[in-house]
């Protein structure tokens, strides 16, 4: 498949709706909520499990714009309904902690949530994300242990450079102790552009 059919579908759907609506759609068993603004597209997910002390989603972003966009973790933040707010944790504080005190049910946990995710959209092949570096991780290494953790490392969402037709998914950490983020709103920034995503903050 092409890397940008999954792009061209979501650009199809914000088409075909009003500016600014939120589509909502189910795939391999996770809600997916999806935004179009300016021509980029952002879409997300909450995954069911937690690893460690974080909460984490399923992110991703796809640059239809005619301009370049930069789009970190710490773009991601969450209100909760009473009013406090977390902000996503860089990537390399996520993968440090992973890499340091995760068990291997933990990496086990991470990786299969992820991809079952991942690979339940039939459309979703992005141009920069968890499958180009998971390849360029397994690449590098020869332990079986350390492959592992090199495939966790691979899956955080980390700060990326989008040229126009460009895209990117990866998991997004937030620290709640191992508790579901609950009710609240999802509010990604991405340029100029601010994206809100009311939201149970419940995986289903």
């Amino acid at each position: 498949m092409h890397p940008r059919a999954w792009l061209a579908a979501l650009l199809c759907m914000a088409a075909a709706c009003v500016h600014g609506q939120i589509i909502e759609f189910e795939s391999g068993g996770l809600r997916y909520l999806t935004l179009s603004k300016s021509g980029v597209t952002v879409m997300f997910a909450h995954l069911p499990s937690t690893v460690r002390q974080y909460a984490i989603i399923q992110a991703a972003v796809a640059n239809g714009s005619s301009s370049t966009r930069v789009i970190r973790p710490e773009d991601f933040t969450y209100r909760r309904s009473d009013g406090s707010t977390l902000r996503a944790l860089p990537a390399r504080t996520v993968i440090d902690e992973l890499l340091e005190r995760a068990s291997r049910t933990d990496v086990i946990r991470l990786v299969t949530t992820y991809e079952a995710g991942l690979f339940g959209l039939p459309r979703f092949v992005s141009t920069n994300g968890y499958q180009q570096r998971r390849q360029a991780a397994l690449a590098e290494v020869s332990s079986t242990r350390i492959k592992a953790a090199a495939a966790a490392s691979a899956i955080a969402f980390v700060e990326t450079r989008l040229r126009p037709g460009d895209s990117t998914d990866g998991a997004v950490f937030f620290a709640t102790q191992g508790k579901p983020l609950g009710p609240g709103t999802l509010i990604v920034r991405c340029g100029p552009d601010l994206f809100e995503f009311p939201s149970d903050g419940v995986a289903r």
